[in-house]
Formats: C-alpha cells, sequence, structure tokens
C-alpha cells in the first residue's frame, strides 16, 4: 500500500510534479505539448470542492467513432486513455484512445476489446508503465498491455475458484444470452492494485466475487457472494485500495446495492456506507475518494466519509431516470452542460482536476477543473 502521508490518484502512480503548464517528452504519448486552461463558465461544488466543467474535453478524429465511453485513466506524464465498449461488428475499430494533457488525440489500439472492453488502470512497475483492461460481455478477460497496446499477458476466468463451467474459458458460441451472463459466468469490471504488485479484480457482472491474484497474476483467492447483507453484493462494479486510515481495506463500489463497503485485504467486511444511488467506481486524492454515480452526479467523500455531490439535481435526475435510454443513446440536445447523464467511471489527475466517462452510446469524456 502507499505510504499514508503521500497518496496518489489510483490511475497515476507518479513521483513527479504536476504537468499544467511545462514542456515535456511523454514516454507512450511521444508528444511535447503545453497545457492551456480551458473556460466554459459552469460550475459544481464549493469552496475548496468547487469544479468547473468542461463537457466534451476530448473529440476523436473522423475515421473513428465513440461507440459507449466506459473509463478513463491518466499515466504519469498526464495523457489520458479512454476505453469504449466498442461494436463486436467493427472489429477493426481500437477500443483504446490516447490523448495528450491538452486533450489533443495521440493514437488508438486495442481493437481486441471491441463489444466489451470496460475497465482500464495505469500502473507504475518500476521504470515502466502498463495499462490494465477488463473486458466483459462475449470477452470474459483481463489484460496487461504496455503503453502502446502490446500485449503483455491476458487471463480468462479463475477456474481455481471453483465458481464457474468447466467450459467458461473454451466456449465459443454465446448465441445464448445465458451462456453470457449469470451468477456462474466471468465477467470482469475493474481493478485496485496493492503495493507488491498483486491486484484484486472485481467479477461485477458475473459471480460478483472479488478474486485476489499476486503480480504474476496468479489466482489466490476470492472474496463475496449475491445478496444485500454485509459482505454480500449486486454488482460489485469497482474498487480501489482505501489507505486513508490506520488499516489499509478494499473498498468496493456495491452498485445495485446503492452503497460502499469496505473489506480487510483478506476479505473481511469492516464497514458499510449507504447514501450512493448506483456508485459504479472509486478513485482517491490526497485524503479524498472520488465515486461516479451512473444516476447523473459524482461524489466525494471527505477523511471522515462525510458525502459531497457535485452535480446533484434531482430534478434532473429524474429526467435522466425515467427515459435512461433515451438519455443513454441520446439525441444530446437534450442534455444540459454542466450536468451528468450516466457517470460510468472517473479518476483525478496529478493536480486534483477529475476526468469523468459517461455510459452513452455517443460517448462524452468531460474535465472537471479544480477552482483554487
Amino acid at each position: 500500500m502507499k505510504e499514508k502521508n503521500s497518496p496518489v490518484p489510483r490511475r497515476q502512480f507518479i513521483t513527479s510534479a504536476a504537468v499544467t503548464t511545462a514542456a515535456f517528452s511523454i514516454i507512450g504519448c511521444k508528444k511535447t505539448v503545453s497545457v492551456p486552461r480551458r473556460s466554459s463558465g459552469i460550475f459544481v461544488g464549493e469552496g475548496e470542492h468547487k469544479f468547473e466543467v468542461i463537457n466534451d474535453w476530448v473529440a476523436l478524429p473522423d475515421k473513428y467513432t465513440w461507440q459507449i465511453t466506459h473509463n478513463v485513466a491518466v499515466d504519469q506524464n498526464g495523457c489520458l486513455y479512454v476505453i469504449h465498449e466498442g461494436d463486436e461488428n467493427q472489429k477493426d475499430h481500437p477500443a483504446i484512445f490516447v490523448f495528450d494533457p491538452a486533450g489533443q488525440f495521440i493514437k488508438a489500439f486495442g481493437s481486441q476489446f471491441q463489444g466489451g472492453g470496460h475497465g482500464l488502470e495505469v500502473r507504475t512497475e518500476g521504470s515502466e508503465q502498463f495499462l490494465y483492461v477488463t473486458g466483459y460481455q462475449k470477452l470474459k478477460a483481463f489484460a496487461k498491455l504496455t503503453l502502446d497496446g502490446e500485449e503483455v499477458w491476458s487471463h480468462k476466468a479463475p477456474m481455481e475458484s471453483g465458481l464457474y463451467p468447466e467450459d467458461e474459458n473454451t466456449r465459443t458460441d454465446f448465441s445464448d444470452r445465458k451462456n453470457v451472463w449469470g451468477r456462474n459466468h466471468f465477467l470482469p469490471t475493474n481493478f485496485a492494485f496493492l503495493d507488491d504488485g498483486g491486484f484484486f479484480v472485481a467479477d461485477g457482472y458475473g459471480s460478483y466475487r472479488i478474486h485476489r491474484f499476486d503480480k504474476e497474476a496468479k489466482y489466490l483467492s476470492s472474496f463475496g457472494d449475491e445478496g444485500n447483507g454485509d459482505g454480500q453484493f449486486k454488482t460489485s462494479h469497482g474498487l480501489w485500495i482505501d489507505n486513508r486510515g490506520d488499516e489499509s481495506m478494499v473498498v468496493v463500489a456495491d452498485r445495485a446495492n446503492k452503497r460502499l463497503q469496505w473489506f480487510s485485504l483478506e476479505g473481511v467486511h469492516r464497514k458499510t456506507l449507504d447514501g450512493f444511488i448506483l456508485p459504479a467506481n472509486i478513485d482517491q486524492y490526497e485524503d479524498m475518494l472520488l465515486v461516479p454515480d451512473l444516476s447523473a452526479r459524482i461524489t466525494l467523500l471527505d477523511k471522515e466519509d462525510n458525502l459531497i455531490h457535485l452535480g446533484e439535481d434531482p430534478e434532473w435526475r429524474k429526467e435522466v431516470t425515467k427515459d435512461k435510454m433515451a438519455m443513454r443513446r441520446g439525441p444530446r440536445d437534450a442534455w444540459v452542460s454542466g450536468k451528468f447523464v450516466h457517470p460510468h467511471d472517473a479518476c483525478f489527475d496529478a493536480n486534483g482536476d477529475i476526468f469523468v466517462a459517461e455510459w452513452v452510446a455517443t460517448g462524452r469524456i468531460s474535465k472537471l477543473q479544480r477552482v483554487t
């Protein structure tokens, strides 16, 4: 776990200073940039938690299209990585896109995740950085890539857990939906990392279990079950290693149960916090946790776990909720600048700014710039 006095964003793990205006050479992004500050005049939050909202922070070249944006990650040089679910019928279309700190497109790769691209993390290991990716739907896999998209390894369901049918990792016929979805299938969603290189994977759409692996991706153990009691989940969608207290714990976004749950690293339940709608994932900056909520808001938790909602608007949320699929699939002219539709993932950068990926068919990545 990270030093208690020097926490850094989950997807950044950096030791260098913030990269707001300096010019630099980016390994993996290979572009020299300076970062101008954009302005929208649209704000959420207040006081030390006030942010200026820049919707559609990044755009794709005309040859590519967004296909339901899912997750975001930032590397140690401030470059932004975005994964979308992708259309499985467009197998040559990339699923992962990279932008420099100014929001300019750099490159794309990851067509193997088309049709199921989901979780995305950047992790520094020694002198190198790597991408960790989950694929759900018919992909049923998690993988480690270089920042240029070269595969280091890829794995499917941990059969040692005893949770999955014998053919879970060999089946190729998915014409029957029962072969894709269900508590007996592997549909991984997100990662959380330990300092020793080991990690947890949430089987958020499958068994609902949390699986633990060592740094070589060898399966170690699992915890959790289906239900609404302590230690049980209904869509264990996101997770994070919370080291803000005396004990480092795994905190899980138990989405359909509308709550967060904390566990020891061995999977023993420690505490539960309600007050969410559909919490989707978790990130950390200093002593602040960040929780994107699929139901039209972003939530911050201070060191005492007080909830600070950003973009909170009950009336707007009613509009999003009552016509969810229409909102998700457009038209965009129904959206309101500065208000969220379906935040599916969010992460901090080195400055404490926030990037938000929304679960919408036309794709949207927003930046929340801290007002200091």
